[in-house]
């Protein structure tokens, strides 16, 4: 059985805001490579195969070749810590255990890219965490590691933290782009991408927490290594957040392509006494959800899009045979229509609409025509938004309507 806290959150790393003890134990090694080749970084990170922890997926060295290939002048990199979709819970435990694997990860990135401006943005609703970030970043601008990123940039290098709305929204990356340079956190229509036309117009970077930290030990220890951690075509570990029906939940760094089942069963001990399982919403509560048949599946990125959903941030939800996946639906899509930043009319009317339809149906007050609504709303939401916050919200009914479907029946009068 493989164990949890293998790389990201083995023990002797879990140092809070001591930098001095992240450097006595094997801190700053990847760091000390990348000044001595950075153009060898992106190309090793290309080898390792690393992933966006954040959601998407997206291979991490082709969100950076912009930035790195863009004339000099300003560049951000962004650690975007805002972590507040239901299920997910990895990121907050980064920031306050080893905030200094992550400030690593992001000064790598910015040695890489050339970026004089590193950006923490943490939800400042994990008041812990933000206190401990901060006073992590104080240590380095104070400790010489700093100067010597400076005398490599040709000049001052600036690494703040700012605090972000602590709205859900806030976290899509150009909300996160939107807070840094001190506006409203609403969403832009893309193109141009953040590594175009960033904070203040200057390239920009927006990374996760978590694939930021995995940084140090690919540069300290290489892509191969990085690659062997992980199972099958799978490269690396990864968090998971699990919550819900087991009798054991909490955060797992595991192999990349764990199973479901070896997760839900070994790790989660099971399900809680008495119960069966029934479904995951995996990667939180805005995509498809995995049922009984999809206990086998890799959790990888490949390997769960093959089963029609997304791995996300690595967040599993359990259900177990008796709760309704109406009433949990109901739940997050109100999560979602609260959560909503009203900029987009489709999106602030429709994620309310289907919330309330749900909530109809929810309380034995949905009647046939309702199930045909929710379907066509399915139907027309996504794609209305300039963020994927309607895209979610529309997934996860149609998804629970498709495997679940006998469910809101029975709930219908008559």
């Amino acid at each position: 059985m493989h164990k949890p806290n293998q790389v990201l959150l083995k023990d002797d790393i879990r140092v809070g805001a001591d930098l001095a003890a992240w450097l006595s134990r094997g801190g700053g090694k990847g760091l000390a490579k990348a000044l001595r080749e950075p153009d060898a970084v992106i190309p090793e990170i290309d080898r390792a195969g690393l992933r966006g922890m954040g959601g998407a997926g997206f291979p991490t060295h082709r969100k950076w070749a912009p930035v790195a290939a863009a004339p000099e002048g300003d560049k951000y990199v962004i650690c975007n810590g805002n972590e507040d979709e239901p299920g997910t819970f990895k990121d907050r435990f980064l920031l306050e255990h080893t905030p200094h694997q992550v400030i690593e990860g992001a000064l790598i990135a910015a040695v890489a890219t050339r970026a004089n401006h590193v950006v923490l943005y943490v939800n400042p609703n994990e008041a812990r965490a933000l206190s401990v970030v901060r006073k992590a970043a104080g240590q380095w601008r104070e400790h010489e590691y700093f100067s010597t990123l400076e005398a490599f940039l040709g000049g001052p290098l600036s690494l703040s933290v700012v605090p972000s709305s602590g709205l859900y929204i806030g976290g899509e990356e150009t909300a996160v782009i939107a807070t840094v340079e001190g506006g409203f956190p609403f969403p832009r229509r893309k193109p141009p991408f953040p590594a175009e036309h960033g904070v203040r117009g200057s390239p920009t970077i927006v990374n996760n927490t978590e694939t930021l930290a995995h940084l140090p030990g690919i540069l300290g220890n290489g892509a191969a290594w990085y690659c062997g951690l992980g199972l099958g075509d799978a490269s690396g570990t990864k968090l998971y957040s699990l919550s819900g029906d087991v009798l054991r939940p909490g955060l797992y760094e595991l192999p990349m392509g764990t199973s479901l089942q070896e997760l839900v069963f070994e790790h989660g001990a099971g399900m809680l006494q008495g119960k069966e399982f029934k479904a995951v919403f995996t990667g939180g509560p805005s995509n498809t959800l995995l049922t009984r048949g999809d206990l086998d599946v890799p959790l990888d990125f490949d390997s769960v899009r093959q089963r029609r959903s997304r791995l996300g941030t690595g967040a599993m939800i359990v259900v177990s045979e008796g709760t309704s996946i109406v009433r949990k639906v109901a739940e997050y899509v109100s999560f979602f229509a609260q959560g909503s930043c009203g900029q987009c009319p489709p999106c602030k009317s429709g994620t309310f609409q289907l919330a309330r339809v749900l909530n109809r149906i929810d309380t034995g007050r949905g009647v046939r025509s309702d199930l045909d609504a929710l379907a066509n709303l399915c139907n027309l939401l996504p794609g209305s938004g300039r963020c994927g916050l309607i895209d979610g919200a529309a997934t996860v009914v149609e998804s629970s309507l498709h495997h679940f479907g006998h469910e809101y029946e029975a709930l219908l009068m008559g």
